[in-house]
């Protein structure tokens, strides 16, 4: 749904109130996801400085799991209306693509250079 300039769906009655210490689905979730992308900065690094080459396959295998769950947290919490994305105007977004296009040819290895 589209409103005032925001992408999300319908809240699902579950927002957080002035309440108690008791955590609701809501909140669980969003703590949830917080710790996420905490623990997926964290594996990021380990597996960047991983010096045995089995250690950093390992990381990265529990790093694309994490990202996958991170991914899984933020879609429950945008189907449920939780989480609002606010859509970009398209000129925006050409200029941000033709930026890192830019950037992108500056570099010795150039990725896009291969398609």
């Amino acid at each position: 749904m589209m409103q005032q300039g925001k992408v999300q769906n319908p809240q699902s009655g579950q927002l957080s109130q002035v309440k108690g210490p008791q955590f609701n689905d809501r909140d669980i979730v969003n703590d949830a996801l917080s710790s996420l992308k905490h623990i997926t900065e964290n594996y990021n690094t380990f597996a960047t400085e991983a010096s045995h080459r089995t250690l950093h396959n390992d990381v990265m295998s529990i790093l694309v799991e994490t990202h996958t769950q991170t991914r899984d947290m933020f879609n429950i919490m945008f189907r449920k209306g939780w989480y609002q994305l606010e859509p970009e105007q398209p000129q925006k977004l050409q200029q941000t693509h033709q930026q890192f296009v830019n950037n992108q040819i500056q570099f010795p290895y150039n990725p896009g250079a291969m398609q």
